[in-house]
């Protein structure tokens, strides 16, 4: 009785590791699922969240950022353009940040209440703009310590206006935006220090 038992329960625990081994490989591993785990948190809310396509007239995606973009240059904005924002947007959030930090993700950029438009221009101020990671409110372009960073550029089409006071953190902004997303894209640009 107690071999029996024993087989069973080695059975058993094989299955449950199967099932644990096929959820683990089931779970997001790029980058796009690390950064949407605020927007996941309230359910299923956000399944119909549509595609905005991202791009800019100074680099390519996955492309090198231009100088003038970063701390060792002019450290503005680049211009961005966006299509395919739904119709129904009442604004518009903007996070820029830095995966490759050697302390986690750095953000540089953190802008809401941007009006549902084509496009921002460089060198601009297009919403409430907060704290970044530099302790500054506003851009800060890329600076990376060494190698070659990748700089993501991630907009949201919200259903609201956030009505945010300026300076405040990313979380904040990311707590506000739950619920409330109706499309989202990217832009990736690379950037290392000569």
């Amino acid at each position: 009785m107690d071999r029996k038992a024993g087989t069973i329960f080695l059975v058993f625990l094989l299955a449950a590791l199967l099932v644990l081994s096929g959820c683990t490989e089931k779970e997001g591993t790029g980058e796009q699922d690390e950064n949407r785990e605020f927007q996941d948190s309230e359910g299923d809310e956000n399944v119909n969240i549509r595609d905005i396509r991202v791009f800019s007239d100074a680099f390519e995606p996955k492309g090198i950022i231009p100088k003038k973009y970063t701390c060792n240059g002019e450290n503005v904005n680049p211009s961005l353009g966006f299509e395919g924002i739904p119709e129904e947007a009442k604004s518009l959030v903007l996070i820029m940040d830095d995966p490759d930090a050697p302390m986690g993700t750095f953000t540089h950029w953190v802008i809401w209440d941007i009006e549902p438009v084509a496009g921002i221009e460089e060198d601009s101020i297009p919403g409430v703009e907060g704290m970044n990671d530099f302790r500054k409110i506003g851009y800060g372009g890329p600076c990376p310590p060494s190698g070659t960073h990748r700089y993501f550029f991630r907009v949201y089409a919200l259903d609201k206006k956030l009505e945010i006071k300026a300076g405040a953190g990313r979380k904040d902004v990311e707590n506000a935006m739950i619920g409330h997303i109706l499309a989202e894209g990217e832009l990736v640009g690379k950037y290392g220090k000569a």
